[in-house]
């Protein structure tokens, strides 16, 4: 999908991923962190509740990436106290950035499929030695996307060779209209 069609989306407000608020499965997560000074990346961040929760809970070092200016926007307008610095706006897959960890939360379902493998070789690239990659994934179909859906055989036989599986399992606390239907990956890199 092109910058042109996710800055369309905010535009028109077709942001039916958008939460309100930061989703539980990674709240229960960032709420067990310890380490202050890990430097974490939220891709694909959309309205960035995620990094706003890091950063009032004290962790610096937080970063967001977002193709679409009008969420950068929206974000920076809504939470004018996030570092400018820490927010790039652009692709993804253009980041040369190394991070101990990133934030899942539907960026992957949003890309397009034959895309996948490259998603995966790029969160290697980029997080540091023993890095983890931690959120929720679709485990069920959509009649097109995005999003698009995926399954547990799936992720296992994409993200094996690239990452060692701590956790890949039915998310037990996952928003309503999403309970069922994810999964809770928590993956280190080899």
């Amino acid at each position: 999908m092109s910058k042109e069609f996710w800055e369309s989306r905010w535009q028109n407000h077709q942001t039916g991923w958008d939460l309100g608020h930061v989703s539980s499965p990674l709240k229960a997560y960032i709420d067990q962190l310890e380490d202050k000074a890990l430097r974490i990346l939220i891709p694909g961040c959309g309205n960035a509740y995620e990094a706003e929760y890091l950063f009032k809970q004290g962790f610096e070092n937080v970063f967001i990436v977002e193709i679409a200016q009008h969420a950068i926007d929206a974000f920076t307008e809504r939470f004018p106290l996030f570092p400018s610095s820490n927010i790039y706006h652009g692709d993804f897959f253009d980041l040369d950035q190394h991070f101990d960890l990133v934030l899942e939360q539907t960026f992957f379902c949003a890309i397009v499929p034959d895309m996948r493998q490259r998603y995966v070789e790029k969160m290697s690239e980029i997080l540091a030695p023993s890095g983890k990659l931690v959120g929720v994934l679709f485990n069920r179909t959509f009649s097109s996307g995005p999003p698009f859906g995926g399954n547990v055989s799936e992720y296992e036989a994409l993200f094996s060779s690239f990452f060692n599986f701590i956790k890949l399992e039915k998310c037990y606390n996952s928003e309503i209209p999403r309970q069922g239907s994810e999964v809770f990956i928590i993956l280190q890199s080899k």
